[in-house]
């Protein structure tokens, strides 16, 4: 941020809205829609979790909702007065971490997903799941949170090592992140990959007929309690929240990488699209495919 602006608190000649980080006024409607969309899921996410008992997937998918919706409201309050230190630091930190508590949310169910389908066809075994991908994602919480953090503070600062060292801790925790899920999801479509070749193999041998399904569940006491349709919408919905919250910090990456204030941060329609939106609907099918009634495993 130029000099002549870090005591700026507020919209006037001399403190013009060109002059802040985003460049613009953030849009009433849009931001407003997310953060009552956001605050509609949440509710629904306590619900249900609390009717179905799923309590650490409500914990963290929990977290992840609550920091979208806090975090538009921050930017509702930068409509306000886009010099608002409220309204950045709320924004900058709840969108930045949450969808790392999402993603958390993902790797919560993979444990029961490998015991469920077969983990003699996993290349990890089930108990390292969790232990192994939601570590690395805290790791990657922390450091974004500690980048957050100093972008936040820095924000008036006429330091502005201060706001680089913070986006470079914001990038280098989105990496981690980015990386995380990748390796999680190429061990995962492996895993069904050999699962699926194993079983048609199996039902060749037996019958000379091919059966894709996903039944014959390995937990020892939940084949009557669980549908394999529903099992198989369960996939395919984490499936697609995994996919849009990748989509979500692989645009993010570039956008902190060219500076604050650079051309594509100061793009609101794309961030609401490729941030914004793709949260949303990994929010979506994690509430519509709430493990609680489509993984009773879980």
């Amino acid at each position: 941020m130029p000099d002549q602006y870090h005591l700026c608190n507020s919209v006037t000649p001399e403190c013009p809205v060109s002059g802040t980080l985003y460049g613009y006024y953030p849009n009433l409607g849009a931001n407003a829609f997310f953060a009552a969309f956001f605050g509609l899921l949440l509710i629904a996410q306590l619900v249900i979790g609390t009717w179905t008992r799923t309590w650490t997937f409500m914990l963290a998918v929990g977290l992840g909702i609550f920091g979208e919706m806090a975090g538009y409201i921050g930017r509702l309050i930068m409509h306000q007065n886009p010099w608002s230190d409220v309204g950045f630091e709320m924004q900058i930190c709840c969108l930045v971490l949450a969808p790392s508590f999402l993603a958390a949310g993902i790797y919560l169910t993979l444990k029961h997903m490998v015991l469920y389908c077969g983990p003699e066809y996993s290349r990890l075994k089930a108990k390292w799941y969790p232990w192994i991908f939601i570590g690395s994602d805290l790791a990657s919480i922390i450091v974004q949170a500690i980048g957050g953090g100093v972008a936040a503070s820095a924000k008036n600062s006429t330091n502005p090592a201060l706001l680089t060292a913070g986006d470079a801790l914001i990038i280098t925790g989105i990496a981690l992140q980015s990386v995380t899920m990748s390796v999680c999801g190429a061990l995962v479509l492996n895993f069904f990959l050999c699962r699926r070749k194993a079983r048609t193999e199996d039902k060749v041998e037996t019958d000379g007929t091919v059966d894709t399904s996903l039944e014959a569940p390995t937990l020892s006491n939940d084949a009557h309690t669980t549908s394999p349709l529903r099992f198989r919408i369960f996939c395919f919905a984490i499936g697609f929240a995994f996919f849009t919250i990748l989509i979500r910090c692989i645009y993010r990456i570039p956008e902190m990488a060219g500076g604050w204030g650079n051309p594509r941060m100061r793009d609101e329609p794309v961030f609401l699209g490729l941030d914004g939106a793709m949260v949303l609907l990994a929010s979506i099918a994690f509430t519509v495919a709430h493990p609680g009634f489509m993984f009773p495993p879980m």
